[in-house]
Parts: C-alpha cells; structure tokens; sequence
C-alpha cells in the first residue's frame, strides 16, 4: 500500500511539473503575442500561420511570406510552395485543431502542449527502467532545461513535433512495439527534411549497442535515403531555396560554388577531415559551453553515458558544423534536435548504474534543475519576460506591462480596419496577426503576384514606428530600419500612392488609392519631427 501511495505522489508530482510549465509558458507567449512585443522569430509565426491558413482553405503549404524568402522569386508570389524550403508534411497532422480556431495564438498553444506531452511521455519512458522517483527527476530535468524552455518561448515551430515523436518511438522501442516504432519513424522524417538526422543517430545507435543491429541498419538507410532524396529530388520541384540558399548558407565553406546537394556536402566532409575537425572544436569554449549547459539539468550525466554520444551524434555534429551565429543557442529551435537522445542516453545510464542514485547526487541534481530554471528565464528567451526584465540596462529601455497593452489598443484598433480579403504589408510584430489571409508582406515590401499572375501593391500598410522609435537606441538592427521604413513612407506621401488613414504614437495605417487624414498626417509630420535627429548621419 505504502509503496503505491509513493507512486501515485510521483505521478502527482509529474503531473504539477507538467501543468506549472505548460501554464508559465503559455501565459508567458500568449502575453508576448497579444501585446505585439517584439520576438526575434515572430515572421516565422506569421509564416507558419499563413501555411496553416492557407492549407486550411485547399492550398496546401502556400504563403507569399514564404515566398520573401526565396531565391526562385524575383517578385513574392501568393502560391509560393513553403515545401521548397522545408519539407513539413507532418504539420498537416494538426490542421484539424488549428480548424477549430484558425489563428496564430493556436499554432503558440499547440507549439506549448506538444512540448508538455513529450515530458509525460519521457516520463512514462523511463518508468519502463528506472524507479518513479529516478523517472520524476528525469521529466522534471525535461521541463527545467534550457533547451526545452527558450524554444518553447519562441514561436511555433515544426521542430516542436520532434521530442514528442522521438520518445514515443524510445517507448516503443522499450516496449517492442514494432509497429508503432516504424509509424513514429515514419513521423519523424515528416516533420522536416533534416529531421532524418536524427533518426540517423537513432539507427547508430542501434547497432553500437548491439539492441537491434539489424533495424538499427534499416532505421540508418531508410532515414539516409530519405534525406538525399527529399533534398535533392523532391524539394527543388518547388524551388531551388534548397541547393542554391539553405545549404550554401549552412555548409558553404565546406563546397565550391554557388550551388550544391546534401551529398556533395556529405563528400566534401569526408575530404577534408582536418577542416572538419576545426569547425567541431573552434571556437573551443564555444563548443566545450554548449555541451556542457545541454547536459547540467541532468547533473552532467550525459557526459558520461556513451548511449548519449551515440545517439547525439549526428544532430550534434550538424549543430557544430553549421555556419550559423544561431545553432548553438539554447533557446533557438535547432537546440531541440538533441534533446530527445539527451535524456534517453541518460535513462540509460542509471538503468546501468541504480547505486549512484545517492543524496548527495539528488541534491545536486535538484540544484541543477532549479538553476537551470532560474538561468534560462534570466536570459529572457525571445524577449517573452521583458515585461518584467528591462531589455537593456544601459542605455535603459523598458517598456512595462501597461506601456505595452495601451500600445496594443491602439495596434489592435488599427488593425481591425483592416478588411480579411484584403492584401497588406506590415512590419514584423503585426504580421503573426495579420498573416490569416492569402496575400501579405513583411514591409516595406509592397509588390506581389496574386492568383491571376498579376502584380499588384498591397491594399494596406500597417507599421509600428514608435516601437523601432524606442528600441533604437540600444539595438542597431531597429535603428536601420526605422532609417529605411520613414522615407519610405514619406515617399509614398509625397507621390499619393498611400492615404494615411490613421497614425497615432508612431502606430500608422494606410491604404493604396485614397486621400490622406488631415489630423493622421499631421500626427505623422510631428511623429517625424521628433525622428528626425535619428535619421540624420
């Protein structure tokens, strides 16, 4: 009886992890999102939600703010296939939730649950070979980790499917459900076309081990094969974004030209061992850095457990390896590619060692979660605490919790003016709230091709200057574009193109083919006043 109460209090306490996360975070990305504060991924919200919306009414992976970021369009078009930059199949699998309540704040709820789920599910993992108290701290080392909190800040992202995935494949592994172990191998390469990486990595480990070699080698050919494949093959039918941007972007110091494939760039690794082995190690404290935050919640276990190495190896390698200032953020997306072999390789470890499991050991561990906590939100991931966290100390800016609602009133006032059918261009922090409809652009883009193959301007324009206004003193990226946004607007003034038909607090909103408001335009001549010190040289 005692040892099922003592099960039931760990279940318990699984269980209030898992609603004290879900709950922080999605008040702490709900907030950000419906005050319009900043977020550094907040146009890969609106695209995702523009995929969402866009599938939703039959055409599939369609966005034209997809279509901005193409090399294959001189001119974003709105039929634009998402899929020749990142091949998603498995996001249809929640089209029907996002059915229920077509906008951008359900992709942030279900970016927040399917993060939950995966805890549990880890939970009940480890509970196939370790005690509960053991499987608690391993789901609450989950929720505590840095790598699983700042990506959950963010926004939606198609990577968010991938621990839920991978460790229901781990449970049905454990459980030799083989069934079900090829259906989530079968999700996980849907998820994105690099996500084979990581099933990779799985099937390496399979074989090191000696569990499975046999599947272990089936799971590396298939998730290889499917990989080349897909990015070679499949994707360029879309666009060239693949061969010609994301890999150049990535691995181009690794490949001559301007053009490549995914095995040229596997070729030109194995060629050039010593380059390889400089971009793993350099910068050292760098790497050294990563490896050792990834593993503090699970009080440095991971170091330690060769099944972590194994099954780590190939995401990691690629995280190393990518010429991007992003890869190895703990709060970026890409952190949650090494995640899921993370926590399995240290399941496995205990299960192999059940003596180390000490007070001593506990008590670190219980401090490594709670600093762990404590760190990732001090670092105010994606800006979601910067109600409560300044963004820069010096010079100071802040803007407190009433400053940023009464500023989305006024955004909010402005934007339901806005006609659902009607094609507009808007800077970043509105286009998640904007982008449920077929044809938008991130300004000062103005130009698209619509359905009939026509170039056409946008009907609207929505801004928020007064934001870019308040930030640019400590952030150089919004001092250039309040720089380029306000001729721009001058310009459209000045030619008659746009009307203005409202500005307020550096908030404005115009519309293509009427006259300007007398008392908008004068509030954007004294808005411009006040800027003009900014834009002087």
């Amino acid at each position: 009886m005692n040892m099922k109460l003592k099960k039931l209090d760990i279940d318990r306490a699984v269980i209030v992890a898992a609603i004290i996360f879900f709950s922080v975070e999605l008040i702490l990305v709900l907030h950000r999102h419906f005050s319009y504060y900043p977020s550094y991924s907040s146009f890969d919200q609106g695209i995702f939600n523009q995929v969402f919306w866009n599938s939703l009414h039959g055409n599939f992976f369609q966005g034209s703010l997809s279509s901005t970021r193409s090399i294959s369009e001189s001119i974003p078009q709105v039929d634009y296939h998402r899929l020749g930059q990142h091949f998603t199949p498995a996001l249809l699998l929640w089209l029907p939730i996002y059915a229920i309540w077509p906008t951008a704040a359900t992709l942030l709820t279900l970016n927040v649950t399917l993060i939950t789920a995966a805890g549990v599910v880890l939970y009940v993992l480890a509970r196939q070979r370790l005690n509960p108290q053991l499987s608690a701290l391993i789901a609450m080392s989950f929720y505590g980790t840095k790598a699983v909190i700042g990506p959950t800040l963010g926004n939606f992202q198609d990577l968010c499917q991938l621990p839920l995935f991978v460790f229901g494949l781990f449970l049905a592994l454990e459980r030799r459900s083989w069934g079900w172990f090829w259906l989530l191998a079968g999700l996980i390469l849907a998820v994105r076309e690099d996500a084979g990486i990581v099933l990779f990595s799985i099937g390496f480990y399979l074989i090191a081990s000696k569990r499975h070699p046999w599947i272990g080698l089936v799971v590396c050919l298939v998730s290889f094969s499917y990989a080349i494949a897909i990015t070679s093959k499949v994707m360029p039918l879309f666009s060239q974004d693949v061969p010609q941007r994301f890999l150049i972007d990535q691995f181009g110091h690794f490949v001559e030209g301007d053009k490549t494939s995914s095995l040229e760039v596997l070729l030109a690794l194995a060629s050039k061992p010593w380059l390889l082995l400089h971009e793993i190690f350099n910068p050292l404290g760098r790497t050294i850095q990563y490896i050792l935050d990834r593993s503090f919640p699970l009080a440095f276990i991971p170091l330690i457990s060769p099944s972590t190495w194994a099954l780590d190896a190939a995401p990691l390698l690629v995280l190393l390896l990518r010429d991007d200032p992003w890869a190895l953020s703990m709060n970026m997306r890409f952190a949650l590619t090494v995640v899921p072999g993370l926590f399995y390789g240290a399941i496995i470890w205990w299960h192999h060692h059940p003596g180390a499991f000490k007070l001593k050991l506990r008590r670190f561990w219980a401090f490594c979660i709670s600093a762990s906590v404590f760190f990732a939100l001090l670092s105010n991931p994606h800006r979601a605490l910067s109600f409560i966290i300044p963004d820069s100390f010096s010079p100071w800016v802040y803007a407190s919790p009433v400053q940023q609602w009464e500023r989305a009133q006024i955004i909010n006032s402005f934007l339901a003016r806005i006609p659902n059918d009607a094609s507009v261009s808007a800077t970043t922090y509105m286009i998640p709230h904007l982008s449920s409809r077929r044809a938008i652009l991130g300004f000062p883009s103005l130009e698209l091709v619509n359905d009939a193959k026509e170039k056409i301007s946008v009907d609207y324009i929505a801004a928020d200057l007064g934001q870019l206004q308040q930030y640019q003193v400590a952030f150089k990226d919004d001092r250039d574009r309040l720089k380029t946004m306000v001729p721009i607007i001058d310009e459209l003034v000045a030619q008659n193109r746009y009307g203005l038909v409202d500005c307020q607090d550096g908030v404005i909103l115009m519309r293509r083919g009427v006259a300007d408001d007398r008392i908008s335009l004068a509030a954007w001549q004294s808005f411009r006043q006040e800027v003009q010190p900014i834009l002087t040289p």
